[in-house]
């Protein structure tokens, strides 16, 4: 019986990474092309053509494989992509990657000064962001190129996802992930398939930045954990498990 997958989560979370990893075992089989991301479940006219011509146009190479897999990270911050992708797909495999964020703001700012999209030094932009959203334009890019903190707030986009599929979500953190093997292990066994494969280049990073990142002083560091400390707790409480990354002491 074959399964559908879906890849979701925050940009420059290393959702990249975790495709290789599933595209590189014989059991699964990606969606393909792989860029431009498919992101079929963001328009209701594209969920609207159904299941068939879902398969047809992103998995015609595959065969055998039980699990057909998509990577469209920014579903994350689309709650109706749930509800599309649950009426097209019934009851998919969710796998939202998720790592630091403010590590996250520092390689989403590379990421953007790679493309052209930001001009401005880290800790300006980064300044400017704790003070509120940055303004962009929605005719240039599909999402903000900009939202350095807001998309780190996992816990503003995670919940539709949980209430739509509840225990077939998986969160994995990329700072665990990345080069261990026993966490490759068990992401394979979570999806049914051969947990012994091992896979080439396992702990390599992908897709990283050109952009030399700086380094940021204490107190913007500091401010940074004071934004999170909230969101990072409600992900720890809704999750039940520790992060694995710096979480600041502020409570109120």
């Amino acid at each position: 019986m074959t399964r559908h997958l879906l890849v979701i989560g925050a940009q420059r979370c290393g959702t990249t990474y975790l495709h290789d990893l599933l595209a590189a075992h014989p059991q699964v089989a990606m969606a393909r092309p792989a860029r431009p991301e498919p992101k079929v479940f963001l328009s209701a006219e594209l969920a609207g053509r159904g299941l068939e011509w879902y398969e047809q146009t992103y998995f015609g190479h595959a065969t055998d494989e039980p699990v057909l897999g998509e990577k469209s990270t920014s579903y994350l911050e689309y709650a109706e992509a749930a509800d599309r992708a649950a009426t097209v797909l019934g009851n998919p495999l969710i796998l939202v990657q998720l790592r630091d964020p403010v590590q996250r703001a520092l390689s989403h700012w590379a990421f953007s000064s790679d493309a052209g999209l930001e001009t401005r030094p880290l800790a300006e932009v980064l300044e400017a962001n704790l003070e509120g959203p940055l303004p962009w334009d929605p005719e240039r890019t599909s999402v903000s190129p900009y939202a350095y903190l807001e998309r780190g707030r996992y816990t503003d986009f995670l919940q539709p996802w949980l209430d739509r599929f509840g225990d077939d979500v998986t969160v994995l953190f990329l700072d665990e992930l990345r080069g261990d093997p026993h966490r490759v292990s068990d992401l394979y066994g979570t999806l049914g398939v051969d947990p012994g494969f091992l896979p080439p280049d396992a702990g390599a990073p992908v897709n990283e930045s050109r952009q030399p990142r700086p380094d940021l002083d204490e107190d913007l560091l500091h401010r940074l954990r004071g934004y999170y400390a909230d969101s990072d707790r409600a992900l720890a409480d809704l999750l039940g498990r520790d992060l694995p990354w710096p979480r600041s002491a502020r409570t109120t």
